[in-house]
């Protein structure tokens, strides 16, 4: 985890603003504050009153929406309509727990054994390590649940975006939440140590990488606290003999290319069951990723925005060439694009054996592994071959067919016919080494709290 936290500009590659990292005395008084406001006023008010300033931020939100699209597209790349999107699904999520807090809190009865009844509390203090791909939406789907929920959040952001995660945390204090209760902080990794190892900080989530999140989690259960981790993906897209193939590279190309390929859910590699359709589906992707045209992600018509840094950009750009140097085939693209800023062209690679390292890594960016297999049960095995298993799509004309193959995946989340969609009542997580624990829907604000057994004699 970079704590370099300053806006660079990805379209132009210009730094344009640096922020101050936090004190270790500011970062102190901010967990003494946070603590204090969840002892002695946020865990006492009403789940209706907690969730009409939630909802009192999701209405803000709503309210600044294009504001807030054109700082994401500015400060991390993301094409502007789908910064829309993300802005509506944010403010989506935050009415949700906001209306169903009350519901999904609510305490219940064991029918077995009378008297008994279990009710459902806060723990305290939440401290989440949220990344750059998704500047509101991850933040949210932390926030949104836990604060319903009656736990305070303490949110270190990504570096890269630290005017979106400032603009977040403004919602809330317009929105009347006590100092304390939702609280950002431009934290460095050693501070981020230490608030893991205070025990005031009863829980901590991560979404990150495979590295960051090996490290929380071992120093997170060092203190016996809970963890969530949302690590990498290789989302695996299958496409069956009987599938609308011209629907399936469609869909292909949208869940390869969202947040131009830098999210974690994303269909990173394609798998085609019978070499003709195989060769058929390569070639219709490429055509539309050949068709694509770079530009300022914050124009509709742009179609191909940056990646979100030079690092970023370096990295894919090694990822290639070791591929290339192990066998693999550059089908398309492969190489940086001759302009300002952080783009790469839209990439397509094939002819990758086990032993490539491409094999086992994630692409974090818009490239996209191609696999020509010819049988589904080649399919199913050659998708599961990886350490991730977060998401998953399958298409097929035979529905239940395809739910079929879905029930055999790996992975957390399959979506059949469609690329991978969120919302928010639809949990979110993974298993093997894309982590585990859930975020959004009844899951999501069930990770951090106390299930409290109570028991009367009858």
């Amino acid at each position: 985890m970079s704590t370099e936290y300053q806006t660079i500009n990805p379209t132009t590659g210009q730094v344009e603003k640096d922020f101050p990292e936090a004190t270790d005395k500011e970062v102190s008084a901010a967990l003494d504050k946070a603590h204090h406001v969840y002892e002695n006023d946020w865990r006492h008010r009403s789940i209706a009153e907690r969730g009409a300033i939630v909802a009192k931020a999701a209405t803000l939100l709503r309210q600044s929406s294009e504001e807030l699209s054109q700082l994401m597209t500015h400060e991390m790349g993301k094409l502007i309509a789908q910064s829309r999107l993300e802005v509506n699904l944010v403010a989506d999520i935050m009415d949700y727990y906001a209306k169903n807090g009350e519901k999904f809190l609510a305490k219940k009865e064991i029918k077995e054994v009378p008297g008994a009844i279990v009710t459902t509390e806060p723990i305290g203090v939440i401290l989440a390590i949220e990344p750059w791909n998704f500047p509101f939406y991850q933040l949210a789907r932390v926030a949104a649940p836990q604060l319903v929920a009656g736990n305070v959040v303490m949110m270190k952001p990504a570096p890269s975006v630290p005017q979106c995660a400032l603009a977040y945390a403004e919602l809330f204090r317009k929105a009347g939440a006590p100092e304390g209760a939702y609280t950002n902080i431009f934290a460095t990794i050693p501070q981020v140590d230490r608030l893991i190892d205070d025990f005031r900080v009863r829980g901590v989530t991560l979404t990150g990488s495979e590295r960051a999140g090996a490290a929380v989690g071992a120093r997170a259960g060092k203190n016996l606290k809970k963890v969530v981790l949302e690590l990498g993906g290789s989302d695996p897209l299958i496409v069956l003999p009987d599938a609308d193939l011209e629907h399936a590279i469609m869909q292909g190309v949208i869940g390869r290319l969202m947040a131009m390929g830098q999210a974690c859910a994303s269909s990173k590699r394609y798998i085609v069951v019978g070499k003709d359709r195989a060769k058929a589906y390569l070639d219709g992707v490429t055509q539309v990723f050949g068709s694509l045209q770079p530009g300022d992600p914050a124009e509709d018509s742009t179609n191909v925005g940056p990646v979100v840094s030079e690092r970023s950009l370096n990295g894919l750009l090694d990822q290639i060439e070791t591929a290339k140097a192990n066998g693999a085939r550059i089908v398309l693209g492969g190489k940086r694009i001759q302009r300002s800023g952080f783009y790469l062209e839209p990439t397509i690679i094939t002819d990758i054996t086990p032993e490539n390292p491409l094999f086992q890594q994630e692409t974090f960016g818009p490239i996209a592994s191609f696999y020509a297999v010819e049988t589904e049960e080649e399919a199913i095995k050659l998708a599961n071959a990886t350490k991730f298993g977060l998401g998953a799509t399958v298409f097929g004309s035979d529905v239940a067919h395809a739910q079929e193959v879905a029930s055999k995946m790996e992975s957390g989340m399959v979506w059949v016919n469609s690329f991978s969609n969120s919302g928010p009542a639809l949990p979110f997580g993974g298993v093997k080494n894309s982590g585990f624990g859930r975020e959004l829907s009844e899951f999501g604000i069930g990770e951090f709290v106390n299930h409290k057994l109570i028991q009367i004699p009858v």
